[in-house]
């Protein structure tokens, strides 16, 4: 439910006082070297660690002496712009956000700018989230083991085995939640329908055993539990990783179309139906198979059960990275829903943040759902950025996921002072 009452503390009159008459980018400075600074074994670097310490807890005090402990913190964490984008969030939607779905590859890390690791900043801001009770559901097209291999690390095991920290892995296939017992891990693939299970299975075992001999050696099968990605062998997005994906794209759609005939038991062209099938639904697909001259029948009538069947299972094409073979009943919404179930987040107000159309799909959940607000990379896709744009999301440069999370911590700031105020 949208906030209808204007709150009744001006935040907007108070935060512009306190940035007029405070250096707040000098606390923010010192606050960030004094939470960063690294483990290191010099008399002389813990000396400046310390004297900045002192520095920081001076000005912070001043700042709580002149407008409370709750004003301090959103000045020590946020510019004067994101503060304001936080009060302009708060007297629409009146909530503070009480979980984050956060995707991570081009999300909270970025190739293009922090290395592809996530950037420190980043990491720090989630943990002072997660300790003010935000639960995180890190909702990805990555394996489970990899997800789970560079959280520990970033995050540390005491936060992953907190029980707040849910992973919604291969794109909604699987949702892994340590701490829950039983539903610790649900693989929710197993819900599925046997017959597009068996499908899946029939294009698994022929991914490379059946491939092209420039697909089998020039490509690998990702480690998925259930959905089917041939990955280049070659470095991702090279002309010759984009070639071996676009071959890898038709041994794809021609393994699936004999996988369905397989089930159904119908005979005839089932690499035509297939190509007939995706390429209709999908410009992108039909370049890539003009591309690499592989006939598209115009027109074929695909019997009604492999239609049936075709229309349960998608095709995706990541030039230069990937071909795909994943469910169309299994996404990353249904991934969200099993993990706030597992959460006990039954009445979420989220901050979604990705790039892709799988992360949009959760973005349009929260918004139909008056759930949740939408964050994104300027380099997101097109649709994603609208979709931001146009439900008056956050918008953050690459590699700069820290900005929306600031403007989280400030948003609960004021939540706080809201819920002190009406005691």
């Amino acid at each position: 439910m949208r906030n209808r009452d204007r709150p009744g503390v001006d935040h907007r009159e108070r935060l512009d006082r306190l940035y007029d008459e405070f250096d707040t980018a000098s606390i923010r400075s010192l606050r960030d070297f004094v939470e960063l600074f690294p483990p290191v074994d010099s008399t002389a670097a813990l000396e400046r660690w310390e004297t900045a310490r002192a520095d920081y807890e001076s000005r912070n005090a001043r700042v709580a002496d002149a407008f409370g402990d709750a004003y301090a913190e959103i000045a020590g964490r946020a510019t004067r712009e994101t503060a304001t984008r936080a009060v302009d969030l708060w007297e629409r939607e009146g909530r503070a956000v009480n979980a984050l779905v956060l995707d991570v590859d081009e999300t909270l890390r970025s190739a293009g700018g922090t290395d592809n690791e996530i950037p420190r900043e980043t990491l720090h801001l989630l943990t002072e989230l997660h300790d003010a009770g935000v639960p995180i559901v890190i909702c990805t097209g990555q394996t489970l083991e990899n997800v789970k291999g560079f959280l520990v690390q970033g995050l540390g095991s005491e936060l992953v085995h907190s029980g707040e920290l849910s992973v919604v892995y291969e794109a909604g296939n699987g949702v892994f939640t340590p701490g829950h017992g039983s539903d610790t891990k649900q693989l929710l693939y197993e819900e599925l329908a046997p017959s597009v299970r068996r499908v899946f299975e029939q294009v698994r075992s022929s991914a490379l055993g059946d491939a092209p001999t420039a697909v089998a050696r020039g490509c690998h099968l990702q480690g998925n539990e259930f959905s089917v990605t041939l990955k280049p062998n070659h470095e991702t997005g090279s002309d010759d990783a984009r070639a071996v994906i676009d071959e890898a794209l038709r041994h794809q759609i021609d393994s699936l179309g004999r996988a369905v005939a397989e089930e159904t038991g119908i005979e005839g062209d089932a690499a035509g139906w297939a190509r007939s099938f995706y390429a209709s639904a999908d410009d992108e697909i039909a370049a890539v198979l003009d591309r690499v001259d592989a006939p598209v029948p115009r027109r074929v009538d695909v019997p009604e059960p492999a239609r049936e069947l075709f229309e349960r299972v998608d095709v995706g094409y990541y030039e230069a990275d990937a071909a795909e073979i994943t469910s169309l009943e299994l996404d990353k919404v249904a991934g969200v829903e099993a993990a706030f179930d597992v959460l006990g987040i039954d009445d979420p107000f989220a901050l979604v943040m990705g790039d892709s159309k799988s992360d949009l799909r959760v973005m349009e959940w929260v918004d139909r759902h008056d759930a949740g607000i939408a964050g994104a990379p300027e380099h997101a896709s097109e649709v994603v950025l609208d979709h931001v744009r146009e439900t008056d999301g956050l918008l953050f440069d690459r590699g700069d996921a820290g900005t929306p999370l600031r403007t989280v911590l400030a948003l609960n700031q004021l939540a706080a002072i809201e819920t002190e105020r009406r005691r």
